[in-house]
């Protein structure tokens, strides 16, 4: 047992999150210690960033960087399962024509990328570094946490910042975590070489194919390789009867477009991984000495890609946060309050559709864009991550919803079919294993 260590902030995990929010408060000064449990680079799904980040790239100074490892990505193209054509949208066509495009990336390169460069400005970032006590008092926290070569080191922080992620260490702590009972999916996904792509401009555009269960992600990586995954609701993965790698297969028959896409690809390493992607919320995200960002506070189903732009700006209103709480402690209550609204607003704007993506209507909306009442602008801002546009961008959001509940009581029979389907998807199945398993 070593000697305690003092520092400012202690950050927990070393995701898109933590290193964010490591970076930005090391440049500031603060003595800060970023602990990752696992060793970078490794393996992580989540490849398709939204326009929104670039911004944030460029604060935090590593946009050329991403740009290098990233393959250029400019809209969205949605595949239907019912009809022979396919829509696309460009992230131009929202609010702000200037955030038009982002990339694709390999989570394992982004991500060390990042905590590199918090380490590079200023803070102590560790690896194999895992926390297992976290004890609180009046002026800070008690931090222990076990290194890969069974030591056991002890911090004294002024202020704790979980980003661990889907391990979510506080909100366990505290038992504050809920599980969605609006959203259950489950995934299935793989890395494909050969995989047939969209053409020229579009080539590094995210597809998302609708089929009977779910969805599927296509995203194409700069190294010529492609992810593919399924999202699907949790009975589907529940009834699975045969090895993964083959029913991942079947799965992807059930979608003639991607099956067509992928007739002459061939699987990398022979992988396929499932996983749990069981949707939930914090009942709150700030305390007097410590924040939870990102997926360590919600997490939403990744149909819209908007799992990294959520973590990076929660780590930027983060930052401010823990300057308030170090600097002036007096003005924190409110500081935490305006954080708690404003980390939830993402958050919400997206699970709307996620929990209606599979309905009729919407489905129909997104494949016959019409911008009546600005609406294809709201909905543009919204793939973009361009979500604190201001009043114009509420306003197109607002009349989306209404143009869909219009629509929704003139096909009233579909809609409650389709309420009645959505309510038969999400039933709990029973607890499937949340880690990532590799068959």
């Amino acid at each position: 047992m070593d000697a305690v260590q003092e520092c400012d902030v202690l950050v927990v995990g070393g995701g898109p999150a933590g290193s964010t929010i490591a970076a930005l408060l090391a440049r500031e000064g603060r003595r800060v210690v970023l602990l990752e449990k696992e060793h970078h680079p490794r393996f992580h799904i989540g490849e398709s960033l939204l326009p929104g980040n670039v911004e944030l790239f460029e604060r935090l100074g590593v946009r050329e960087q991403v740009e290098k490892i990233g393959m250029p990505k400019f809209g969205i193209e949605f595949v239907p399962p019912d009809l022979d054509y396919c829509s696309y949208v460009d992230f131009s066509e929202g609010w702000d024509p200037t955030k038009d495009s982002a990339w694709q990336v390999r989570r394992s390169e982004l991500d060390e990328l990042l905590f590199r460069n918090a380490a590079k400005v200023g803070a102590v970032a560790m690896e194999g570094a895992r926390v297992r006590e976290i004890d609180f008092d009046s002026t800070g926290a008690t931090v222990q946490a076990d290194l890969d070569d069974g030591a056991r080191r002890t911090w004294r922080a002024r202020f704790v910042v979980d980003a661990s992620g889907r391990d979510t260490v506080l909100a366990n702590k505290f038992k504050c975590k809920q599980k969605n009972p609006k959203h259950n999916s489950t995934a299935l996904f793989g890395h494909f070489r050969n995989a047939r792509r969209l053409e020229g401009r579009r080539e590094g555009n995210i597809s998302i194919c609708w089929f009977e269960h779910g969805w599927f992600w296509f995203i194409p990586l700069a190294d010529g390789t492609t992810s593919v995954g399924a999202v699907c609701w949790a009975y589907y993965l529940k009834a699975r009867d045969k090895p993964l790698k083959d029913y991942f297969f079947d799965t992807i028959a059930m979608c003639p477009e991607l099956n067509d896409r992928l007739k002459d690809a061939t699987l990398v390493d022979d992988k396929v991984h499932a996983t749990g992607n069981f949707a939930y919320s914090s009942t709150h995200a700030t305390g007097e000495r410590y924040l939870m960002l990102g997926d360590a506070f919600t997490f939403i189903d990744p149909m819209f890609s908007s799992g990294v732009f959520l973590a990076m700006q929660s780590a930027f209103d983060g930052a401010k946060l823990v300057q308030t709480a170090l600097d002036r402690p007096a003005e924190l209550p409110a500081a935490r309050e305006a954080v708690e609204t404003r980390m939830r607003v993402g958050p919400r704007d997206y699970s709307w559709f996620i929990y209606r993506v599979t309905n009729p209507t919407i489905r129909d909306m997104f494949m016959h864009p019409q911008n009546i009442f600005n609406v294809k602008q709201g909905l543009m801002s919204l793939l973009a991550a361009d979500i604190h546009q201001g009043w114009a961008y509420r306003r197109s959001l607002w009349m989306f919803k209404v143009v869909y509940y219009t629509v929704s009581l003139f096909n009233w029979r579909r809609t409650y079919a389709g309420w009645k389907r959505h309510r038969f998807n999400i039933r709990d199945m029973g607890q499937l294993r949340g880690e990532t398993i590799l068959k």
